[in-house]
Parts: C-alpha cells; sequence; structure tokens
C-alpha cells in the first residue's frame, strides 16, 4: 500500500475513533432507558438539533448522489431537487417543528412517530402504530442500504477494494456505534458530521472552481454542452448498454437537448414535501429541549441546507469541466467528489475531506436504524406483542431488531451497480407521502378521525409502488416523481374518509385545542 493511502486512511481512522469516543461516552447514559436510547430524554440544545436533523436527512447522498446526477445530466434536475429541497427544509422547520415538539409531549409523551400518531387518535387497537412502524421498518430498510451502498462506493473507489468487503466492513463499523450509544450518540456525531459536510463540500468547491479556471470558464464549457447548463433543458448522454459513447477524440458523446416540461419541474420540486413525513427530521423535532429554540434552530438548519446543496450541484457542473469522460455511466458518475478530493488535496488532508462522505453516510444510516429498531420494538413488540414488558427489554429487543434490519440492508446493498440518487428517492417517495399528509392533517386538522389517518398512509405508502412500477412507465404525464401524485392522493383520502367517519372524541378534541394553544404561547 502507497504511503498516500496511508495517510488518507489515518486522518479517516481519527475521524472513526472521534465518532468511537462519542458512542462510548453516551454508552451509559443511552442504557439507562429506553426513552433515552430512542429520544435523548428531549434534552437536545438548538445547535444540535439543527445540524443532527440536516445531517442525518442528507445522507450519503449529498455528496455523491447529487452531484453525481449533476455531472451526468446536468444543472436542470439538480437545481430543482435542490430547491425543493430548501423549500421543504424551510417549511417544515416553520411549520411543523414547534407544533410536532409540545404535541409530542401533551400525547402521552410520545417518543416515536408510531407512538404519536396513535396516541393522537386515542387508539385502542393500535392499528395505526402497526401500520406506520410496517411502513417504517419497509422504507428504512432501503433507506439504509442506500448509505451501505455509497460507503461501498466510496472505500472501493478510494482503496481499489472489493466494493463488497467495503461495504460490508462500513456497514458494520456505523452498526457497532449506534448499537452502544443510541439516539443521543446519533444525534451529538451528528452535529460534528454536519460540520465536516459543509466543509468538505465547499472546500472541494473552491478548490475546483480554482482548477477549472474560474466559474466564467466553468459556465462556457457548460454551455458548449447541449442542455447540461439549462433550467428548462437536459442534457442526453449518448448510451449503449447504459454505457456513454466517446468520439474519436475522447470526448464524451451528446444527443439533442430534451426540454424539461412545467409538470416535470414540479415533479422535481416536490421532494421538498418529502419533508413533512420524514421520521428521522421530526424526532429531532420531537426531541429538542424547549420549543422556543426552534426559531434559532431554523436558521441555522436553513443556511446549512442552501450552502451545502448549492455546493454539491456545483461540483457536479465543475467536475464534468475537468474530467469530461471520466464517468460514463449515471452509477459511476456519483464518485466524481471521491476524484475531485484525491486530486486536489494532499493525501491526509483528502482523508479529512473524505470523513465528509463518511460522516454522511453515518449520520443517516444510524438514524434510519435507530428509527427502524424503534419501530419494531417499542411499537410492535412493546405496544402490541408484549404489553407487559419491562424497559430493560424493550431496550434489548431494540438493540436485536437494529442487527437484523442491518442484515437486511446489507442484503440490499450488495448490488454495486445501485444509484444513490434513485435509491434515495424511491425511499424519500416513501416516507413522504405515507406519513407527510397525516402529519400535517394531525397537527393543523382537529376533525381528521383515526379511519382518515389509516386510509392516508395506506394509499401514500401503496400509491408510491403503485406508480413507480406500473403507472410511471406508462410514460407522457404519468412519468412523474411517484412522491406528488401519492402524497396528493393521500391527502384526498385522509380529507374524504375523516368527513364520512365519526367525529373525533371529545377528549381528542381538547388535547388537540390544548396543543394548539401550547404553540401560541
Amino acid at each position: 500500500m502507497s504511503g498516500e493511502r496511508i495517510q488518507v486512511i489515518i486522518a479517516m481512522c481519527i475521524y472513526m475513533a472521534a465518532v468511537v469516543g462519542i458512542g462510548l461516552y453516551y454508552a451509559k447514559r443511552a442504557s439507562e432507558s429506553s426513552k433515552n436510547f430512542l429520544i435523548g430524554g428531549r434534552s437536545l440544545g438548538p445547535w444540535v438539533t439543527a445540524m443532527a436533523a440536516e445531517a442525518s436527512d442528507m445522507s450519503g447522498w449529498l455528496l455523491m448522489g447529487l452531484p453525481g446526477v449533476a455531472y451526468f445530466l446536468g444543472l436542470s434536475e439538480a437545481f430543482w431537487t435542490a430547491i425543493g429541497l430548501l423549500i421543504g427544509t424551510y417549511l417544515n422547520w416553520l411549520f411543523v417543528a414547534k407544533r410536532l415538539r409540545g404535541y409530542s409531549a401533551i400525547a402521552n409523551d410520545s417518543i416515536t412517530i408510531p407512538d404519536f400518531f396513535s396516541n393522537r387518535y386515542k387508539e385502542d387497537k393500535k392499528v395505526i402504530m402497526s401500520i406506520s412502524a410496517l411502513f417504517i421498518l419497509i422504507f428504512f430498510s432501503v433507506y439504509a442500504a442506500s448509505c451501505f451502498v455509497t460507503v461501498g462506493k466510496l472505500f472501493s473507489t478510494l482503496f481499489n477494494a472489493n466494493y463488497h468487503l467495503m461495504m460490508i466492513l462500513g456497514a458494520l463499523f456505523v452498526i457497532s456505534y449506534t448499537f452502544v450509544g443510541g439516539f443521543l450518540a446519533e444525534s451529538a456525531s451528528d452535529f460534528m458530521q454536519g460540520i465536516i459536510m459543509i466543509i468538505s463540500l465547499v472546500a472541494v468547491m473552491a478548490t475546483g472552481i480554482v482548477s477549472a479556471g474560474g466559474i466564467s470558464a466553468i459556465v462556457e464549457n457548460a454551455k458548449s454542452i447541449p442542455g447540461f447548463f439549462e433550467f428548462f433543458g437536459i442534457s442526453q448522454p449518448q448510451m449503449v448498454d447504459g454505457v456513454q459513447q466517446l468520439s474519436s477524440s475522447g470526448a464524451p458523446l451528446f444527443g439533442e437537448a430534451k426540454k424539461v416540461s412545467w409538470l416535470t419541474i414540479i415533479s422535481t420540486l416536490s421532494w421538498g414535501l418529502g419533508y413533512f413525513g420524514m421520521p428521522h427530521v421530526l424526532l429531532k423535532f420531537m426531541a429538542i429541549r424547549d420549543k422556543d429554540e426552534i426559531k434559532f434552530s431554523r436558521r441555522i438548519a436553513t443556511i446549512w441546507c442552501a450552502v451545502s446543496l448549492a455546493a454539491a450541484v456545483s461540483i457536479g457542473i465543475i467536475g464534468r469541466n475537468l474530467y469530461p469522460a471520466t464517468f460514463l455511466t449515471d452509477s459511476d458518475a456519483e464518485n466524481i467528489f471521491v476524484l475531485m478530493t484525491t486530486k486536489f488535496f494532499p493525501p491526509l488532508l483528502a482523508g479529512f475531506v473524505m470523513a465528509g462522505i463518511l460522516a454522511a453516510t453515518i449520520s443517516s444510516s444510524d438514524s434510519y436504524l435507530l428509527i427502524s429498531a424503534s419501530a419494531f420494538s417499542k411499537n410492535i413488540y412493546h405496544g402490541i406483542m408484549k404489553k407487559d414488558a419491562d424497559d430493560k427489554t424493550v431496550l434489548r429487543v431494540t438493540r436485536i431488531t437494529l442487527l437484523v434490519i442491518s442484515a437486511i440492508a446489507m442484503v440490499i446493498a450488495l448490488d454495486e451497480n445501485s444509484v444513490i440518487f434513485k435509491v434515495v428517492a424511491f425511499a424519500w417517495a416513501g416516507f413522504g407521502a405515507t406519513f407527510g399528509p397525516l402529519m400535517l392533517f394531525s397537527l393543523f386538522w382537529k376533525r381528521t378521525t383515526k379511519e382518515g389517518a389509516i386510509a392516508g398512509m395506506v394509499t401514500g405508502g401503496s400509491m408510491v409502488f403503485i406508480w413507480k412500477y406500473l403507472i410511471s412507465p406508462l410514460g407522457g404525464i404519468f412519468d412523474v416523481y411517484e412522491l406528488l401524485p401519492a402524497f396528493v392522493l393521500s391527502c384526498i383520502a385522509i380529507f374524504v374518509v375523516s368527513l364520512l367517519t365519526k367525529e373525533p372524541s371529545e377528549e381528542v378534541v381538547q388535547e388537540f385545542e390544548k396543543a394548539k394553544a401550547l404553540v401560541n404561547k
């Protein structure tokens, strides 16, 4: 192994040691109770809440998936996706955070999203809890798999090693410290990882601009590719068997640009709708120590999100300028951040910058694993199967479930040709359509009934699969991101079924009004 690779490994090991240290530091406190393990005792400060929410949300796709889309297809899709996410981030913090923090405490001190929905509607048979927990298990297994794919791609590219071995080693590292430290370790490490992520993105972007000869040179090159630097157009790489073709001189070949319709733009912007249903983000809202600190957290989160998304998209555009023919498939294009980092920085510094990818991946996968495990242990095992189980037993089942879900995610991640962006897009749509409409109706419409809640979840969650695999392939007006139609249909289902069923009980209405009054204080 070369000296350069050893320096990269040393830098990344220093980072890993810091993360493990955080897990060990919080291990004792996390083991005191399932509430501490799953939600940190509602003790997060505003900085940790903001950074942990965004870092766990963005995941490795921010440093690999989004730059990969910009590199391969140009500005349009990446730009409108980023705009949708930025708007969604701000609106989620503005409308949902404060009310959910208060309502979740009032609703029998709910510490998971299924808990909150079940307690909100005072259900006896735990149908809402079971359905929501089931969807969490399904979509977070896919989400966690996307993180493991990111780790596998990172290390196999960096060290020219076997993808499967690198993926498994990375996954085991994530599992080990999440298993020990729980929510507090996850949130504290997410804070550190959020800082590393934004520094890494900005550093690579700035260095890339200088290496490419300045912004004007980058723009000029991008405009020379049909549709590459347009808001209402998209470049069309000439493909044969999934591989972009090269000219006799070695330049990548592109066909005539494709026009982007307003329907496609609205569809892409709909990424922002997903935020209202992301359990790993919503859980951070529930965990902040004081609802009055949410305004400050919102400002931090929005600024972080804007800077990080802009840098990620820019890296893809810059990368196509500097290395036009290096990556010839959409899957390989997701390695542009890794390539630019290794080319621009000395090995030791590159190792720390590369930790940005590891940081993004870890900050997300630990959240996904933890919430998935709690969905089973707290909501299915303790809520339905064994209601008399003591807290230590629930905690033990949580950790066992975490291992099982991790194993499933690792099996899904065995496909090294997976495109991170596409895997994340599907899971994002799943959560956004399953929980987003219900969260908004639960917080802002007291007439919502438990029957409406069930109808909304089932409609949204199932429609993501139906639209993705049955309707979208029809093309034309149906070729839109599955989140948009699934979200709209879920809203309709909740509204119609709620009006057709018996009004909520007086107890439910009074609790709703109490939560509403708490927000206005």
